[in-house]
């Protein structure tokens, strides 16, 4: 269940569970896209046989068009700065159609690891339509990626 997972989510510095699904659709669009799960690409290397994916991926509207990130591509690596780079680089690649959509006009996406057994991913997202800048940082992502394997 997506309430006992390890994951909290600080927007604009406001501490939300993930359970407590935020009403404002940014914030949604981002977790949904980091936290489901892309289908893996033809040279990725598995932490299982299942290549995941949402079935929804093959209908898409816009050719290529994908949803959800491959984060979980990393639930049964160690903890390495190659780990870390590869979470930013899966992160941003999730976010890219924020970008594409015109939804934003700028994401950054930060990893970090937070002691030994902690990696967090911070977001700022610059709103096309009001240039407001929304900050969101994910404590422990890595908890999850484990938990959720």
């Amino acid at each position: 269940m997506i309430e006992d997972q390890p994951l909290s989510v600080v927007v604009d510095g406001r501490d939300l569970s993930l359970g407590m699904m935020p009403t404002e659709p940014l914030v949604r669009a981002v977790v949904v896209s980091l936290f489901t799960w892309r289908r893996a690409n033809p040279d990725d290397e598995l932490p299982a046989s299942d290549l995941m994916g949402w079935w929804g991926d093959s209908y898409a509207e816009i050719a290529g068009d994908k949803i959800g990130s491959r984060l979980w591509l990393l639930s049964r690596s160690t903890l390495t700065q190659d780990a870390v780079r590869r979470a930013q680089e899966y992160a941003t690649e999730a976010l890219k159609w924020l970008l594409d959509d015109q939804v934003a006009t700028s994401v950054t996406v930060t990893s970090s690891r937070l002691g030994v057994h902690a990696l967090g991913l911070t977001v700022v997202v610059t709103r096309a339509e009001s240039g407001q800048v929304m900050n969101l940082r994910f404590a422990d992502v890595w908890s999850y990626l484990k938990n959720a394997a």
